[in-house]
C-alpha cells in the first residue's frame, strides 16, 4: 500500500513540475510577442512622425526655378522640385499691408526668382520695408532695409537690371483714389537703398520701372482713369517729366492706363491697357505705342492682344 501511495505521489510531483515548465514557457513567448508588437508600434509611430515632419513631400514645381507655399512656410527650388529650400520669412509678412488678394501665391512683381538672384520684398517689423535675398541658390540668406518708416504698402515692385543696380517702387497711405508713392534705388546689389524723387502727383500708381540706370517710368491711374498718365526720368530720378501719349480719337475712351515701357532695338514700345472697366473687344485688346525720343512722346502703332511688345 505504501509503495502504491509513493508511486502516486511521485507521478503527481512529476506532473506538477511539467505543468510549471510549460506555464513558464508560455509566459516567455507571450512576453516576446508583446515586446515585438511594441517595437513595431514604435517604429510605425516614428515613421509616421517623420512623414508628418516633411512638408515638402507634396510640393510641385512647374519651372526649374520655382516657389511653393505650404504649411504657412515659403520654399524655393532650383532643380524643378527635386530639392526644396525653406526661405526664412514669416508667411504673413509676404502679404502684409494694403492687400486683400489670395495668399497661396506671391504678389506679382514682389519677388525675383533666378539661379543668380532670389529676392522677396516684404514689410519688416512694425513699419519698415526690406528684402530677403540669396545670391547662392538659397545656401544663405541676407536681409536689407529699404525704408525704416513706411505706411501699409499697397503697390510693391522690386527688380534688378544687373548685379549692382536695382529699384523698388512702393505706395501706401491710400485714401479713396489717392496715395503716396516712393522710388528707391540700390547701386550695390541690394545691400543699401536710397530714396529718390518722384512725380508731383497723388494719384494711385499703376506700374513703373527702369529700362537702364538713367531712364525710368511711372504710370498712374487705377480707378476710373480717363487717359494715360505717364512720367519719365532720364537722370536717374533726379527729375521727372510727364510724357505725351498721343491716343487716336477712336481709342481715347478705351486705352487709358500705360504699362511699363520696354526697349526694343533702337526704340521703346509701350502697351496701354483699357483700365478696370474696359469692354472694348472684350477688354482683352491693348494699344501698342512707340517712342523714338527716349519715352517723352508716344505714337499709336496698332491694337494688340495678350503680351505682344515688339
Amino acid at each position: 500500500m505504501k509503495t502504491i501511495l509513493s508511486g502516486i505521489s511521485a507521478l503527481m510531483l512529476i506532473g506538477l513540475i511539467i505543468a510549471t515548465v510549460i506555464y513558464q514557457q508560455t509566459l516567455s513567448k507571450a512576453s516576446l510577442i508583446d515586446d515585438h508588437d511594441t517595437e513595431e508600434g514604435k517604429a510605425t509611430d516614428e515613421t509616421d512622425l517623420q512623414e508628418d515632419e516633411n512638408p515638402t513631400d507634396s510640393l510641385v514645381a512647374n519651372e526649374t526655378v520655382d516657389y511653393a507655399i505650404e504649411n504657412e512656410q515659403l520654399f524655393v527650388t532650383y532643380n524643378k522640385g527635386i530639392d526644396w529650400i525653406h526661405v526664412p520669412i514669416e508667411k504673413h509678412l509676404l502679404f502684409a499691408g494694403d492687400y486683400n488678394g489670395r495668399e497661396d501665391e506671391l504678389i506679382p512683381q514682389s519677388y525675383i526668382l533666378s539661379k543668380e538672384r532670389t529676392v522677396f520684398l516684404h514689410p519688416k517689423g512694425e513699419r519698415s520695408v526690406g528684402i530677403t535675398y540669396s545670391l547662392n541658390k538659397g545656401k544663405s540668406w541676407q536681409t536689407s532695409v529699404i525704408v525704416e518708416n513706411y505706411p501699409a504698402i499697397r503697390f510693391r515692385k522690386v527688380a534688378f537690371l544687373n548685379d549692382d543696380f536695382g529699384y523698388t517702387i512702393l505706395s501706401g497711405s491710400r485714401t479713396m483714389s489717392q496715395e503716396a508713392s516712393s522710388v528707391y534705388l540700390t547701386f550695390d546689389g541690394g545691400k543699401s537703398w536710397r530714396q529718390v524723387s518722384r512725380p508731383n502727383t497723388a494719384r494711385m500708381i499703376a506700374n513703373g520701372g527702369f529700362i537702364d540706370e538713367s531712364t525710368g517710368f511711372l504710370s498712374y491711374g487705377t480707378i476710373n482713369p480717363e487717359a494715360p498718365e505717364l512720367y519719365v526720368t532720364k537722370d536717374t530720378a533726379q527729375t521727372w517729366k510727364q510724357a505725351k501719349v498721343h491716343v487716336p480719337d477712336k481709342y481715347k475712351l478705351h486705352f487709358v492706363t500705360a504699362e511699363t515701357p520696354k526697349k526694343v532695338g533702337d526704340h521703346l514700345i509701350m502697351l496701354v491697357q483699357q483700365g478696370p472697366n474696359g469692354d472694348y473687344k472684350g477688354g482683352k485688346v491693348k494699344g501698342k505705342f512707340k517712342s523714338t525720343d527716349g519715352g517723352e512722346t508716344w505714337k499709336f502703332v496698332s491694337e494688340v492682344e495678350s503680351v505682344e511688345t515688339e
